[in-house]
């Protein structure tokens, strides 16, 4: 089948297929799912242990070495990386890339049940994995309103039972994690002096606790013809039957009276909070930070417009009964929107440009529109292929797609310019679009080709750069494949019945004349065939032209080479530091130092000294916070906005 042929020969259908490319690729673009950078798979697999209280060379020895010692023979395993903290292990495992991680997931899971002997205290190992995706894509700070004196840390239980589920319930959220709360807890208070009194000890209370917490069977009894199965409750249930289990009992010889000690007697039960293991404050105010992490494929505009609409709701139900406030402090969309807004004007700056290069070279209208058409098609046709790979519509794609924006009026140009000569040498109108298309078609499918081979080592690396710049290369390489296509079929077609080169055949084209540019042009031209032929004279020259621009080129590559970094940090409206602290300071020393840093900056911020600078002074602060933890502290900064100034 002539492709070149039958589309001369049906105009109709053609323009028929271009508007099925352009709907189908609109259709695509509404399901594609939007994010800042694409997805990376991180063959990562990380495992927590938590042991209260305990202290790093401990949960090194009894929990970190055993779990190492399990998991050094997996399966395509290349690095573990181990780290004891207080009260906390870390262990991450690295698998090589392509890696199942569901089976690597299952194996590391079965190598944790072979690790035994762990502290009575320590909790079950928590399994998690590791990706790009797993960075929030919101924060949010609860502070306490105005005359509630509650401490924050103490709405722990609330913003998790509350809070937390309903914004996890909001479509494409994984998780919603929480910072500076504590749960709720029974705490038993013991006074020293009564233990002694009573000749008991700590570790013999807490093995009496033990055992009258623990359900077991205490088999079966048969009466008649059934059968009841005995089992002992012993689970304690409240504060009462805590306070009365017993932890000694004496019976006097003489008079056969029993006495015992109870819990009650030696100490005070009552519930409580855990001790925080982190401070927050947001400008000087007590507060809680929460953070919320899409599902991997969300389209994360549609799932931070479900997160505002529980953010309004609870709002507006639940946390002004508890005394509550809960805002916004961070949201990625912003920059998500900004990104796309500036690759999108790209876009449109960039095609307008070549079209008006094209409009000046061409001098038709008709010519310009023909040629033009290779950039709507291309670049909107390229969608259908991105949703059907899976990919999302993010900065790198779009810049691929910016890119394609000049690349795909190539092909077309090169057809039609050979439809035009062969229409000045005589050609009938039909014959020289088919001709046209036919004589250069193998040429233009070659350039296509050696563009979309650049790209293949990025399409079928499995490493994290390949991942990376996968959609970068899927964008280009089908925009171009798709002009390829519209250069033989809708350029022939619509050169036949719309465009018409010149009055008759065999004459030139009358082009409208522009002041100035002719001239240059004509002048251009004369001296860069004058240059060739003198070239084209004398191999000494050739040869030392060749040397000149070979050494030229390779010094200003050496002299003005960029710095070099693995991705741009971009340019966003937040400033951060850490303090890391000799070890051993406490939570009180660290909140401490954190307050002092607060203070000195306190003049600077909006609420303070208003939200407008004087010349010359740095932007005023919108919010400022830190988050003090006994390992390190996290302080950050957010300016106030230019146009949010005469706002606030």
């Amino acid at each position: 089948m002539n492709i070149i042929k039958l589309a001369i020969e049906r105009p109709i259908a053609v323009i028929a297929a271009v508007l099925m490319v352009v709907m189908f690729g609109l259709l695509a673009l509404q399901t594609i799912p939007i994010q800042l950078s694409p997805d990376v798979d991180s063959p990562k697999i990380t495992v927590t242990t938590q042991w209260a209280g305990a202290a790093p060379a401990e949960v090194e020895r009894e929990i970190l070495n055993r779990q190492e010692d399990e998991m050094a023979g997996l399966e395509n395993l290349q690095e573990i990386t181990g780290r004891a903290e207080l009260g906390r292990s870390r262990l991450t495992l690295e698998f090589a890339i392509g890696t199942n991680m569901d089976r690597a997931l299952l194996l590391v899971s079965n190598r944790l049940d072979r690790v035994n002997g762990y502290p009575d205290e320590a909790d079950e190992p928590t399994l998690d994995t590791a990706g790009s995706e797993d960075s929030p894509i919101a924060w949010f700070i609860v502070n306490r309103v105005e005359g509630n004196e509650k401490p924050i840390h103490e709405f722990g239980d609330f913003i998790d039972d509350v809070v937390k589920d309903r914004m996890e319930r909001v479509p494409g959220v994984s998780r919603i994690n929480y910072f500076g709360g504590s749960p709720r807890e029974i705490q038993i208070t013991i006074e020293p002096q009564l233990l002694a009194r009573y000749g008991l000890t700590v570790s013999g209370m807490v093995r009496a606790l033990r055992e009258a917490n623990a359900s077991v069977s205490a088999g079966d009894v048969e009466e008649g013809k059934r059968r009841y199965v005995v089992r002992t409750e012993g689970e304690l249930d409240s504060l009462e039957a805590i306070s009365g289990v017993v932890l000694r009992s004496y019976e006097d010889p003489a008079t056969g009276r029993l006495a015992r000690v109870t819990v009650g007697d030696i100490a005070d039960v009552a519930f409580g909070y855990k001790e925080p293991t982190a401070a927050i404050r947001q400008l000087g105010e007590p507060s809680i930070a929460m953070n919320a992490q899409r599902e991997v494929g969300a389209n994360v505009i549609e799932v931070m417009r479900g997160i505002r609409l529980a953010v309004e709701e609870l709002n507006q139900s639940v946390l002004p009964e508890a005394g509550l406030t809960l805002r916004q402090a961070y949201d990625e969309t912003v920059y998500i929107n900004s990104s796309i807004d500036l690759v999108n004007q790209n876009i449109w700056v960039g095609g307008s440009l070549a079209v008006v290069i094209l409009l000046l070279f061409l001098r038709s209208a008709r010519a310009t529109i023909v040629i033009s058409l290779a950039i709507p098609v291309s670049v909107i046709g390229a969608f259908v292929a991105m949703a059907a790979l899976g990919r999302s519509i993010n900065v790198i794609s779009l810049a691929g797609l910016a890119f394609a924006v000049g690349m795909v009026v190539d092909a077309a140009i090169v057809v039609l310019e050979n439809i035009y000569r062969l229409r000045e040498n005589g050609t009938p109108m039909r014959e020289a679009a088919y001709l046209g298309a036919k004589q250069v078609w193998g040429a233009v499918l070659v350039s296509a080709l050696t563009t979309v081979m650049v790209f293949i080592p990025i399409l079928v690396m499995e490493l994290e750069i390949g991942q990376l710049f996968r959609d970068i290369a899927v964008a280009i390489s089908v925009s171009v494949m798709l002009s390829l296509v519209v250069s033989i079929t809708v350029i022939p077609a619509l050169s036949k019945r719309l465009f018409e080169i010149g009055g008759r055949a065999g004459k030139p084209v009358a082009r409208m004349p522009l002041l100035g540019i002719d001239q240059l042009a004509r002048g251009f031209v004369g001296g860069v065939m004058g240059f060739v032929r003198l070239v084209v004279r004398s191999r000494i020259l050739a040869f030392g032209v060749v040397a000149a621009v070979t050494v030229a080129a390779s010094f200003g590559a050496w002299k003005y080479l960029p710095k070099l970094e693995y991705l741009p940090e971009g340019n966003r409206n937040l400033v951060f530091g850490v303090i890391i602290p000799p070890p051993g300071y406490n939570l009180a020393t660290m909140t401490e130092i954190a307050e002092g840093i607060e203070e000195q900056i306190k003049p600077h911020w909006a609420t303070v000294s208003g939200p407008e600078s004087a010349p010359g002074e740095p932007p005023k602060i919108e919010r400022f916070f830190f988050v003090a933890t006994r390992a390190s502290t996290f302080l950050g900064a957010v300016s106030v906005e230019p146009q949010r100034a005469g706002e606030l």
